[in-house]
């Protein structure tokens, strides 16, 4: 499998503890088989590493946006990581999950209704690396400093979901 990270610099070898540990999949090394993604959301001066995954032996563990994919994000950003997999492959949490989960825990939400804003947008999937036997598996192809970034194609789908949150926000009313 081709997955890439963007970041500030090469990563030949990443260090899977590194990560945020309330990240959706709790702590490790974060990629996306999604190139356009990538490139997408990157940052002025960013570098693109390109890697090849071989899930061969490892225990993956996948989610699509159900509810378990929502309980296990909640419990990762609330620092509860219970996951044992080498890997996880599932959607990436829109950019909204703190402010849904606040207003979950705060009671305006019931769980199935913060379900519904976070199944708003793109399914984009991300692949957690968690364990160092993953890591192993994990070979550096090459990196690409992206110069010139056309960002009207992030504006673009950032205001499309932004459009579609406020709607399904006001049918929550």
């Amino acid at each position: 499998m081709i997955l890439y990270h963007t970041s500030d610099r090469e990563i030949q070898q990443p260090d899977i503890c590194r990560g945020r540990k309330n990240a959706d999949f709790g702590q490790g090394f974060y990629l996306t088989p999604d190139r356009d993604f990538t490139y997408r959301w990157a940052r002025k001066d960013a570098v693109v590493n390109e890697y090849e995954f071989d899930e061969a032996g490892l225990l993956i563990q996948r989610f699509s946006r159900s509810p378990e994919w929502f309980e296990t994000i909640f419990r990762n950003r609330r620092m509860e990581d219970s996951l044992t997999a080498d890997a996880v492959i599932g959607p990436i949490a829109n950019d909204t999950i703190f402010d849904t989960l606040g207003i979950l825990t705060s009671g305006y939400l019931k769980p199935e209704e913060a379900l519904r804003l976070l199944m708003i947008g793109p399914a984009y999937t991300q692949v957690a690396i968690k364990t160092d036997r993953a890591a192993a598996q994990l070979r550096w192809i090459r990196s690409e400093r992206i110069e010139g970034l056309d960002t009207q194609a992030l504006r673009d789908e950032t205001e499309d979901y932004l459009k579609s949150f406020a709607e399904e926000m006001a049918k929550l009313s």
